[in-house]
């Protein structure tokens, strides 16, 4: 089963979380790729078994340019580049992957604070493509670190995802 994974990160903990996530489905994964947004392919390809993403909750849902530019006024190292917002608005999915995945990383775990997986599962079905498993993984603050536990989580749920192939 070929592995998609195409994240999103402001202050690099949802980078993190990605990483993990890729590095627990990579066992069984045929191919895996885990790429930034920038980096993100313009086509979904039809070979492809499970596609995962991923963004921060930033405002209750994914980022938007302001957002992006806001966080970038407080040190984040986020590049000048679409996001998943604008990503998922454009992506050609030439046949929808086996199964779709969302996560996203946000500052406790209230349903109060919003989620980015959620806002990634309504804008991926504007696409076609049905999200069958979201994750969300919490921050201590804006900025992180995660709170402990969450990679050990993220490293679980990927090998989960690619489980039941």
């Amino acid at each position: 089963m070929e592995t998609l994974i195409v994240y999103e990160s402001l202050w690099g903990n949802t980078r993190q979380v990605a990483e993990e996530i890729a590095r627990g489905a990579r066992e069984r994964s045929d191919g895996l790729t885990l790429c930034t947004v920038a980096e993100a392919p313009s086509s979904l390809a039809a070979s492809l078994g499970l596609f995962v993403i991923g963004a921060p909750t930033h405002a209750f849902t994914l980022p938007t340019p302001s957002s992006r530019a806001e966080a970038r006024s407080h040190g984040a190292a986020v590049p000048h580049a679409p996001g998943v917002r604008e990503w998922l608005a454009t992506v050609v999915v030439e046949s929808p992957p086996a199964r779709v995945a969302a996560f996203d990383t946000r500052q406790g775990r209230s349903f109060l604070v919003g989620s980015a997986a959620r806002s990634i599962a309504r804008a991926a079905k504007r696409r076609a493509l049905v999200v069958s498993d979201t994750a969300d993984f919490a921050v201590t603050s804006r900025e992180g670190p995660l709170e402990q536990g969450e990679l050990e989580r993220a490293f679980a749920w990927g090998r989960a995802l690619t489980a039941s192939r």
